[in-house]
């Protein structure tokens, strides 16, 4: 899946009223994803992605103001540093969340999914990976 494509996917599946605000959720899922996964799951994840989404990934790996990576963190916490990022509401960046996740599954074609998944804690990830039309979560991740 090309860059173009993902955030036009993005765009329609989360909603969204422009590509601009599709940018910015999936950066902010990548890069609040980054923090949370392991270092190195995070760049072979950044590997299988096109080289603009992949960026977000390995951004926080090298921001020197922030932990590397695999940082523990509630669900809540999680959804909120999606939230400030993307400039949503908590609901709304729940939903993002979910739509980058669902994508990265298709884009990776679930090569690497099985492994963030095993990453995270098992809240996170049943709303995580709920997808663009599940509603598991979204009222508790406030």
């Amino acid at each position: 899946m090309q860059h173009d494509e993902f955030i036009g996917q993005m765009q329609a599946r989360a909603h969204l009223p422009s590509r601009g605000a599709a940018e910015r959720g999936t950066r902010a899922t990548l890069e609040t994803l980054a923090e949370r996964i392991p270092a190195p799951l995070a760049d072979h994840l950044a590997a299988q992605l096109p080289t603009e989404l992949g960026e977000h990934l390995r951004r926080v790996e090298y921001a020197p103001d922030v932990p590397r990576t695999g940082v523990r963190m509630t669900r809540k916490e999680f959804f909120d540093r999606v939230a400030q990022r993307a400039g949503a509401d908590p609901p709304k960046a729940v939903h993002e969340a979910r739509t980058v996740v669902e994508l990265l599954e298709e884009a990776t074609q679930g090569a690497l999914t099985e492994h963030i998944r095993e990453s995270l804690d098992d809240e996170l990830a049943s709303i995580l990976f709920s997808g663009s039309t599940g509603t598991a979560g979204t009222a508790g991740a406030q």
